[in-house]
């Protein structure tokens, strides 16, 4: 029986030769146990280069992803944990699934230095291919020197005081693969280290929640825990979401929506201008931060 293509023209028999697998102009063989040790060395290698970090983030939607290009940039050592498979947050479904973004003309300054292209639509406004948006963000803060950690969960947060409760400072991550937290498998998790921390986990909040219950110390807000965030608004939370992206405690920043439910402000919807700001004024403050801290030393 003879094979055909789509065209009804006959389909000749590829050789492995013509295929193309050579090395050093010989057939390369496949051996399994070299790919398996590949992944489990080159993994090990990353995670052991990252256990001590400048900043860790939280969270990989667009503000996570933009905080780690610019904080990578900067020469710092940056791991970003994200608990699902995916990076990129909800920019990968536009608005309602329909996978186009939209930013205002202040922001389009921040998808211009990334390189992810956009057409006008009305004065001051910008769309973008959302699909192409997540994907040049996430591979452009993986270039400029970023580690991504997917499938991980953040579980809890290192603690240390100096004197009491109030002077508590998160000095690192408490981590454990989402796996695990998803099959509720009793199994201790391992940690990381980091100066400084951002939570970047959107409506959620979770790492602020986290350090609310568990910290016995007052968050930076105004009742001293995560206020939540309101209905949307999109004028009045696009301007908070960078007024809200600041240090909420000791150690930890929060960005984009998790920046304005923390601190009880709207939600934005669809649009992701804010998130984009927030992600680089956040690398902003850290950054100085960090020097700050050097010039004390």
């Amino acid at each position: 029986m003879s094979l055909s293509n789509a065209l009804g023209q006959p389909l000749l028999p590829i050789s492995l030769s013509e295929v193309g697998f050579f090395v050093q102009g010989a057939i390369m063989k496949l051996d399994e146990h070299v790919v398996t040790k590949a992944i489990i060395e080159r993994f090990t290698e990353k995670w052991l280069d990252h256990l001590r970090l400048d900043a860790a983030i939280v969270g990989g939607g667009p503000s996570g992803l933009v905080a780690a290009y610019y904080l990578a940039r900067n020469g710092k050592k940056v791991g970003l944990f994200e608990r699902k498979l995916s990076i990129g947050g909800g920019m990968w479904g536009g608005g309602m699934m329909l996978n186009e973004v939209v930013v205002q003309e202040a922001a389009k300054e921040v998808f211009d230095d990334l390189g992810v292209p956009t057409q006008p639509y009305e004065t001051g406004y910008y769309t973008a291919d959302a699909v192409e948006a997540t994907t040049t963000l996430a591979s452009r803060a993986c270039q400029a020197g970023a580690k991504v950690f997917n499938l991980m969960s953040v579980e809890d947060v290192i603690i240390r005081q100096a004197d009491g409760p109030e002077s508590a400072r998160v000095v690192g991550l408490v981590v454990n693969w989402t796996a695990v937290e998803m099959a509720r498998l009793h199994v201790d998790p391992l940690t990381i280290h980091a100066g400084y921390t951002v939570d970047a986990t959107g409506h959620a909040t979770e790492l602020m929640h986290i350090i609310e219950r568990k910290s016995g110390s007052r968050l930076f807000t105004e009742t001293g825990k995560v206020i939540g965030e309101k209905s949307l608004w999109a004028e009045v939370a696009e301007q908070t979401t960078l007024e809200n992206t600041r240090e909420a405690f000791p150690g930890v920043y929060v960005a984009g929506m998790a920046a304005n439910a923390t601190f009880g402000s709207y939600r934005m919807g669809p649009i992701f201008g804010g998130m984009l700001l927030s992600g680089k004024k956040v690398a902003e403050l850290i950054v100085q931060r960090m020097e700050t801290d050097t010039q004390r030393l």
